[in-house]
């Protein structure tokens, strides 16, 4: 297929929890699957509710293939039990997040694949490959990844659908545990799909996270054969955000390195980096991060001792950091941590079991303290350099930011079969 001119956001009937068969809203909802903490961040999920949709996204089992059937099977119980309901029409959603100053409203769709969409990370082939056959087995989009696109700032278009929304009663309401509330309202109205049909043809967007579900989407669709435009495969679901009326927090996602003991790591240094240990605490570590000019990270056992990394060695750097990019680029944090330090100095092998990213501070130290291994605390990129880079078709070393907030699993999923009624 070739690139639409714009964005075509799909409605389709979303499958929801049935408030009367769960314990509460709140109970079932789990953080993406890639942000989950595992093994314990699963299990507290599980213990919260017996319908937890982390044992949709996250089964346990032996073996990949043992644990795709098993997201199958709850997946096709649940809904003949009742406990995921198909919604009567198909619809958009209006999705609100708040948390304190926070507000981000965005709307959840099914989106086509062809049309144009800025990724600004790479991938790990082999976790494109797991979530590929998971969503296979299940025929379903469980989650939706976070999508950014930049309007003119006013009430018109598609905000003026969502403002509309908003005003109605909705469909569900629920607080996490992050503090964040959530409320979602249906727009099945076809002046108003038609409204946002047409804005959102005028725009791109930029995958703000979820690079791995994107590409999962794509991968899919290609294993699909003779899959036209109208097949469900063709698009995929995906919140969309105007980041013009809603800008997008972004933080940085740091490196746990299980194998590779800190000790180990600043003895291998060699002068790559100047390393001083810091005074304080993790919260102080990252304050003086921020203020380092160049390239810097925090190096750390996660039981309290910091060591700031910074003043590379410009012949390694350019040595290590490819030439053929722009200077945006070859300057990124995460380049040059993964250019000289993980693949030159320390020589870290690029795989999941070598390599963890954690999206919270408090999860890096506690994983790098139970393996004996070292955390690295990074900074987070801005969204005018992942922006710019993506526009230029480069892309960044993956994981280098998190943007969010982060969509609630759990709130409304989408099937790829005959609906169940």
């Amino acid at each position: 297929m070739t690139d639409t001119d714009g964005l075509r956001l799909l409605p389709f009937r979303g499958l929801r929890y049935a408030p009367d068969r769960i314990s509460s809203l709140t109970a079932v909802t789990s953080p993406p699957y890639d942000v989950v903490v595992r093994p314990d961040g699963v299990r507290l999920l599980e213990t919260a509710d017996p319908y937890n949709i982390v044992r949709l996204i996250l089964p346990q089992a032996a073996d990949p293939a043992t644990r795709h059937r098993q997201a199958a099977t709850t997946l096709t119980r649940w809904r003949a039990e009742g406990v995921l309901v198909t919604d009567p029409r198909p619809a958009l959603y209006v999705y609100e997040q708040r948390s304190g100053d926070i507000l981000q409203r965005g709307l959840i769709g099914a989106l086509r694949l062809d049309g144009p969409v800025l990724p600004h990370e790479d991938v790990i082939p082999e976790v494109v490959e797991d979530r590929a056959a998971l969503m296979r087995a299940a025929a379903a989009n469980f989650e939706p990844l976070l999508l950014a696109y930049r309007g003119d700032g006013s009430v018109t278009g598609a905000a003026a659908v969502i403002e509309t929304a908003v005003r109605r009663a909705p469909l569900l309401a629920t607080t996490t545990e992050d503090g964040f509330t959530h409320r979602l309202w249906a727009v099945t109205d076809p002046g108003e799909l038609a409204t946002i049909d047409a804005d959102l043809s005028g725009h791109q967007a930029l995958i703000a996270d979820g690079h791995h579900r994107w590409a999962t989407y794509q991968r899919l669709l290609e294993q699909t054969p003779d899959a036209g435009a109208d097949s469900p495969w063709a698009s995929g679901l995906v919140l969309l955000v105007d980041s013009a009326r809603h800008p997008l927090q972004v933080r940085a996602i740091h490196r746990v390195l299980p194998h590779l003991p800190p000790a180990e790591a600043l003895d291998r240094l060699g002068g790559a980096f100047r390393a001083r240990r810091l005074p304080g605490d993790a919260a102080a570590a990252l304050a003086t991060l921020e203020k380092t000019p160049g390239s810097a990270f925090v190096l750390t056992d996660g039981t309290g001792t910091y060591h700031l990394l910074d003043r590379p060695d410009p012949q390694l750097l350019a040595e290590a950091v490819r030439a053929d990019r722009p200077e945006l680029w070859r300057t990124l944090d995460a380049t040059v941590l993964h250019s000289v330090l993980l693949d030159t100095v320390w020589q870290i092998p690029d795989h999941p079991t070598h390599i963890s990213y954690l999206h919270h501070t408090e999860a890096a130290l506690a994983q790098a303290a139970r393996h004996g291994g070292t955390a690295v605390l990074m900074r987070a990129a801005t969204e005018e350099t992942v922006r710019a880079l993506a526009r230029q078709g480069v892309t960044m070393p993956r994981k280098s930011t998190s943007f969010g907030p982060k969509p609630a699993t759990g709130l409304v999923l989408r099937t790829l079969d005959a609906p169940m009624d």
